[in-house]
Parts: C-alpha cells; sequence; structure tokens
C-alpha cells in the first residue's frame, strides 16, 4: 500500500482511484493523466523550474555525466540502513536521483513544484507517489518517512524533522566551493567560490559529510548550453558572459559536491 497524502486544505489523509483524490470533508484533487496530484494552490502556488531547464537537465543527466554522484548517493544510503521504509524525494524534478535511492525503499514519494518536471518523474517511477507541493509544506503526516533526500533545493529543515520519523535520516545535497568553477571563470570577469554553510542542523546529528569530485569533459555546445541552464547562473550571468560560453564547443571543467547525512534526533 503506498503511503497515503495529505489534503492541503484540512490535513485529513486523502483516498481515491485513478481520477481523483478526496478527503473525508470532500475536498478534491484530479489525478493528471501522468499520475501526479496537484497539491499546491492559492498562496503556495509556485511555477518552478521551465520546460527548457527541464529538458537540459534530462539530457545533462540521461548522458550520465552526474553518474558518479548518483552512484555516491546510492552508497551512502545503502550504509545508513540496508533497507528504508518511506522514501521521499523533496525537490525531485525529472527523478533522476530518485530512482536511484527508491531501489532501497518500500515506497517512494517525491514532490516538485514544477507539473513539467513531475511530468518525466511519472514516466520514470510508475510506482511511486507523486505530487506538485512545497518542501515548505509536505503533504505528509508526522513522522512517517524513514529517508529523505533533499538535492539541490531548499532545505526545509523544520519540516524535514517534521515528517521523519525517529531515527529517521536526510541527505542533504550542495555545491561545494569550487563547482563548476572553470565555467564560472568563463562567464564572469570576477569568479567567486560558493559559500558553503555550517552543516550544524537543529534537531538532527551530522553524520557524514563527503566530498564527491569528478571532471567533467563536455564535447559540444550542446552539452555545454544544457550544464549552462541546469545552473542558477542561467539567470545571472551577463550577456558578455552568455556570449563568451556560446563560442565554445569543448569544456573541461569540475563537478564538487558535498552529501551531507543527517539523523534525526
Amino acid at each position: 500500500m503506498q503511503p497515503s497524502l495529505l489534503c492541503p486544505v484540512c490535513q485529513a489523509p486523502l483516498l481515491g482511484d485513478e481520477r481523483a483524490l478526496v478527503c473525508p470533508l470532500r475536498h478534491s484533487f484530479d489525478l493528471s493523466r501522468r499520475g501526479y496530484v496537484n497539491l499546491l494552490s492559492g498562496k503556495h502556488a509556485a511555477v518552478g523550474d521551465n520546460r527548457e531547464m527541464i529538458a537540459a537537465r534530462r539530457r545533462f543527466l540521461g548522458a550520465g555525466h552526474y553518474a558518479p554522484l548518483s552512484d555516491a548517493l546510492f552508497k551512502t544510503a545503502s550504509s545508513l540502513a540496508p533497507r528504508h521504509g518511506v522514501y521521499l524525494d523533496a525537490g525531485c524534478g525529472e527523478g533522476y536521483y530518485t530512482e536511484a535511492l527508491g531501489r532501497l525503499a518500500d515506497d517512494t514519494v517525491a514532490i516538485d513544484i514544477s507539473k513539467d518536471a513531475l511530468s518525466l518523474a511519472a514516466r520514470r517511477l510508475p510506482k511511486a507517489t507523486l505530487a506538485v507541493a512545497s518542501a515548505y509544506r509536505l503533504p505528509l503526516a508526522d513522522a512517517t518517512v524513514s529517508l529523505l533526500s533533499c538535492i539541490f533545493s531548499p532545505l526545509a529543515a523544520e519540516e524535514f524533522r517534521r515528517i521523519l520519523a525517529p531515527g529517521g535520516y536526510l541527505l542533504y545535497v550542495i555545491p561545494d566551493r569550487r563547482h563548476l568553477f572553470e565555467m564560472k571563470s568563463i562567464l564572469y570577469d570576477t569568479p567567486y567560490e560558493n559559500e558553503v554553510a555550517d552543516p550544524t542542523l537543529p534537531g538532527f546529528s551530522l553524520l557524514g559529510n563527503e566530498a564527491v569530485a569528478f571532471p567533467l569533459s563536455l564535447t559540444s555546445q550542446e552539452e555545454i548550453a544544457d550544464l549552462f541552464a541546469m545552473t542558477p547562473y542561467y539567470y545571472r550571468t551577463p550577456r558578455r558572459g552568455r556570449e563568451r560560453l556560446a563560442t565554445l564547443d569543448r569544456l573541461e571543467v569540475g563537478a564538487e559536491f558535498r552529501i551531507l547525512a543527517y539523523k534525526k534526533e
């Protein structure tokens, strides 16, 4: 039996069939043709990544460029426990990392604020429970999740602690200081290193702080453009930097990440 989602209006459990989910107070939410439900509306509505960014990420990840990170995440999750009950990916995107970590769980729940992203995730995750929802307002009951991943997504620490079961695990992935620094050196006249915040989280014990680094050899303008579209620099780069990047058909760049593993106290 898949985990029950909660009604965003009254927080009662949602039940339903292939067409809609309904709570006891008759608040109803239609299921899309792809199988996800939209629980984000009104003042909590958001758009999320657009189709161009999602398509770029799907091509880039599908080519295996970030496979070392996915492998490292799987290894870390396996070391925390051989099997997890309910796994939640908060900010799942098109489901690339969700698919890998979901192999370690009995049930998978994936949420994102982008309907376009969830349309792709539904193809990759046919057995998962999928919902358009915010990490700051998760449609899950207290203490029901045993493994939670937050990969390049907002860290809603209080909400994560609420839905994690006692002793549950959180995997938080962030860019390290010199992630994609070679690309930034092309985009900006004065490139900067990323800030890496103090990993301390109230209510959590830090179990691991692993650096994952590997080189990327991009051999076409298409691959370079896809990587660029996946990053926040896509919105922040001046035209001159964009133009410099667009002239390249090869790029050697380092990918550097941190996998922070926590246990709920």
